[in-house]
C-alpha cells in the first residue's frame, strides 16, 4: 500500500522546527532526507528513521520494522506529534548518517 500524500505533508509540516529538509518519492514511498542525509522515510504511512546510537537512545522503546522486503530495520517514530522532540532525534542523528551518494 503506497504512502498517501497526506501523511507525507503531516511528516513534513512535524519537521517544521528544521532547515534543509527534504524528500525523495520511490515508488508509492518517500525517503526523508535531513542535509543531504537519508534520515528515514514514510513506509506504508509509518514515518520509520534509521537506527544509529542517537536514534536507539532517545527512542528505547520503538518498534523496530522493516520498511519493505529485504530491508534493513528501521525505528518506528511514536513521537511524531512532538515537533522539538523530532527536531532534536534529527540533530542528534545527523553526525552519524553516511553522506549521500552522488
Amino acid at each position: 500500500m503506497p504512502s498517501s500524500k497526506d501523511y507525507l505533508s503531516f511528516v513534513i509540516k512535524q519537521l517544521s522546527l528544521l532547515e534543509c529538509i527534504s524528500y525523495r518519492a520511490i515508488m508509492g514511498e518517500y525517503i526523508i532526507y535531513y542535509k543531504n542525509r537519508i534520515v528515514g522515510g514514510i513506509y506504508d504511512n509509518r514515518f520509520l528513521v534509521k537506527i544509529t546510537k542517537s536514534s536507539a537512545e532517545m527512542l528505547p522503546y520503538a518498534v523496530r520494522e522493516i520498511p519493505y522486503e529485504k530491508a534493513k530495520e528501521m525505528l518506528l517514530v511514536d513521537r511524531i506529534d512532538d515537533r522539538e522532540f523530532l527536531a532534536g532525534l534529527f540533530n542528534v542523528m545527523y553526525s552519524e548518517l553516511p553522506q549521500r551518494k552522488r
